[in-house]
C-alpha cells in the first residue's frame, strides 16, 4: 500500500472563524470568566463598600480632593452604593445569567453558529436592564457611563461580524 499524500484543496480545510471574531470571542470569554467572578466578589464585598463610601462622605476627607474626585465619590455614589446592597441578591444572579450567556454564545460564534450572537446579545443586555431596573439610572451617568463604552463597542463589532456566522 503506497502513502499518497492528497493535493491541497483549501474548500476541504474546516472553515473557523476570522481572526477579528477570533480575537472577539477570546475576548468575551474573558469578559465572561471575568463576570462569573466579579458577581460572587461583589455580593460579599456590598456592604463594605457602602460603609467605606459613606465614612468618606462624613468624614469631609473628601473637601481637599480635587474636582473629578469629588464627582466620582458623592451622594449619588452612595445612593447606587445603597441600592447594590439592597439588592445584591438580584444583581449577583442577573450577573451570573448574563456572563453565562455572553460565555455560550462566544463559545457558540467560535463554530459559526449565528445563534450564538443571539445568546451573546441577550447576555450582554439583561445586567444592563437589571442596572436599570434595580439601580435606575445613576450608574449610566457621569464617569461611570464610560464602562459602558466597551459593551457597545461589542455590540458593533459583534453585528458588523455576524454575515460570518451561519444558522447551523
Amino acid at each position: 500500500m503506497t502513502n499518497e499524500q492528497q493535493p491541497f484543496d483549501p474548500f476541504m480545510m474546516p472553515k473557523g472563524p476570522s481572526s477579528f471574531l477570533n480575537a472577539l470571542t477570546i475576548l468575551s470569554i474573558i469578559g465572561s470568566i471575568f463576570g462569573l467572578l466579579s458577581a460572587p466578589y461583589s455580593f460579599f464585598t456590598a456592604e463594605k463598600n457602602y460603609n467605606n463610601i459613606k465614612q468618606v462622605i462624613s468624614s469631609g476627607s473628601l473637601d481637599g480632593a480635587p474636582a473629578f474626585v469629588k464627582g466620582m465619590v458623592n451622594e449619588k455614589t452612595l445612593e447606587m452604593s445603597r441600592l447594590m446592597l439592597e439588592n445584591k441578591w438580584p444583581m449577583m444572579i442577573i450577573t451570573i445569567l448574563g456572563s453565562l450567556l455572553c460565555l455560550y454564545g462566544a463559545l457558540e460564534m467560535r463554530k459559526l453558529k449565528s445563534q450564538g450572537y443571539f445568546l451573546w446579545l441577550t447576555g450582554e443586555l439583561i445586567p444592563i436592564a437589571g442596572l436599570l431596573f434595580f439601580i435606575g439610572s445613576t450608574p449610566f451617568s457621569g464617569f461611570s457611563a464610560l464602562g459602558y463604552l466597551f459593551p457597545l463597542a461589542f455590540i458593533i463589532f459583534y453585528t458588523l461580524h455576524r454575515k460570518e456566522l451561519n444558522n447551523g
